[in-house]
């Protein structure tokens, strides 16, 4: 396709495309259909938005340009402040330069007649992709005539603690990035100069790379699309990375290895279910690997939410506050009684949370969950906040075992494909608990519905429809994790 020589206006966003991969870039601006639709998009935009009201609000004084009726009206309100003298933050401050538009998300005057430029991020540290970012703006605003004294990214700070007051100072760290982006700010108009080619040409002819990784892209499926079909069996199968060596050898397909040159005992075990077709199983092992798993057995999970910006006393950006729970519990006889724990009201669910834990769970017999760790984590949390419950919920703690590392030495069934998550094993031996046809289907779709149930526009029948999905999906965890564990040591 080729496209006739015209000037391109290029924003921050598109120069990222362009030095992640030029295809993207053209595909963005000349076949945006091709675009897959990004499902996460409006949750990261939302998390986005809140973040940055934020870090505005812990700036009193600081004024905001609105790009109102259009961006022209938001570039002509910054020069008027900076050519009247204006000594407090300015949000959002917009400058053209080369045909490169950016909005800044906070200057704040020095002191000294300079300003110091503010990129925000919801991440807890600066990404590889947030450099050129900010070297971007940076080189924008400096050849506007802005003089740009330094410059960083404004990240959540995970050591802050939301307090009793409830106030936000802290929450925010800058990582300076001034002497980091010196070079790149020196190179913008030869990359943009570059980008510009790029879009005035035809299609780039680019295969999936490495270059595909970190920064998702929407054109993925796309450009697959255009590769040779794969072999059944990639040597990217062997879990831990065990496929790369093979591919920078030049052989894509497991059934091309020489099993003779396979060293690791796991990668052995995957090649040989994989090219047989039979799962690798070791019930005796598996039985070994449990024998001291006492009853009653509870088999439990948790499902949790991380706020980038904490809501509730005690908490940090992004720390996993559960909030509903699922607990089998298991007699020797092998008869099961299930509780349960869901809250959906909004408030902080942490107290009724532990106290359901200490009252639902047995006091003697293991506890098991599926990659323990994470169940281990909420539970030492839970301790540190509420030391009146903290001998009941350590004795949970001590009680804890883990069903992924069982799993994963005396299991394999090669549709797995190099996986022993739960969602990859279950399928393998109980196809019949399927989570398809679930509302609800994984953690990030809990989380999702966890948040429209606590939103006040959400409907008292939408609510209990949506406690519904979740008891569901929560429910059809733990019963996983029963069937997989008796598949594990029978015959």
């Amino acid at each position: 396709m080729s496209v006739a020589p015209r000037a391109f206006g290029l924003s921050k966003s598109r120069i990222t495309y362009f030095e992640q991969c030029p295809k993207r870039l053209w595909l963005s601006v000349h076949r945006p259909e091709l675009a897959e639709t990004d499902e996460g998009a409006e949750a990261r935009f939302a998390i986005g938005h809140e973040v940055g009201a934020a870090a505005c609000s812990l700036l009193p004084g600081g004024v905001m340009v609105e790009a109102k009726p259009d961006l022209s009206a938001a570039l002509a309100t910054t020069k008027a402040l900076l050519e009247s003298g204006h000594e407090d933050p300015i949000f959002e401050a917009t400058f053209q330069h080369d045909g490169v538009l950016v909005r800044v998300d906070i200057l704040e005057p020095n002191g000294i007649g300079g300003w110091h430029m503010a990129e925000v991020k919801s991440s807890t540290k600066p990404k590889d992709y947030h450099v050129n970012d900010l070297a971007t703006q940076v080189w924008v605003a400096r050849e506007a005539g802005v003089p740009i004294e330094s410059a960083a990214i404004r990240h959540l700070d995970t050591d802050f603690v939301l307090e009793g007051d409830g106030s936000l100072d802290g929450l925010f760290f800058d990582s300076d990035l001034t002497s980091n982006i010196k070079d790149r700010v020196e190179t913008r108009a030869e990359v943009v100069a570059a980008a510009r080619e790029t879009l005035a040409g035809e299609e780039p002819s680019i295969l999936p790379g490495s270059h595909c990784d970190g920064l998702p892209c929407n054109f993925a499926a796309y450009c697959e699309g255009a590769l040779p079909p794969g072999p059944q069996w990639p040597v990217t199968v062997l879990p831990y990375g065990g496929g790369n060596h093979w591919l920078r050898r030049g052989v894509e397909d497991l059934f091309e290895i020489d099993p003779t040159m396979l060293t690791n005992p796991t990668h052995q075990r995957v090649y040989k279910a994989t090219i047989t077709g039979e799962p690798d199983h070791s019930i005796e092992g598996a039985r070994s690997a449990m024998a001291d798993w006492r009853f009653p057995r509870t088999w439990l999970d948790f499902e949790t939410i991380a706020f980038a910006i904490p809501r509730w006393v005690g908490t940090r950006p992004y720390q996993q506050v559960p909030f509903q729970f699922s607990a089998h519990v298991e007699a020797e006889d092998g008869s099961l009684q299930h509780h349960e724990f869901l809250s959906l009201d909004g408030a902080d669910p942490r107290r009724a949370c532990a106290e359901a834990l200490v009252t639902m769970i047995p006091s003697s017999g293991a506890v098991v969950a599926y990659n323990a760790g994470f169940e281990k984590a909420r539970l030492r949390e839970l301790c540190e906040f509420f030391p009146d419950l903290a001998d009941d919920l350590n004795s949970i703690i001590d009680r804890v075992v883990d069903l992924l590392p069982v799993t994963r030495a005396n299991w394999y069934h090669r549709d797995q494909r190099g996986s022993w998550s739960i969602k990859a094993v279950l399928p393998t031996v109980a196809p019949d608990l399927d989570y398809t046809e679930l509302e609800v289907k994984d953690g990030g779709n809990a989380q999702a519905a966890y948040l429209e149930a606590i939103s006040p526009t959400t409907t008292d029948d939408r609510r209990a429809a949506l406690d519904v999905a979740l008891r569901t999906y929560c429910g059809r965890d733990t019963e996983a994790m029963i069937v997989l564990a008796r598949h594990l040591t029978q015959n």
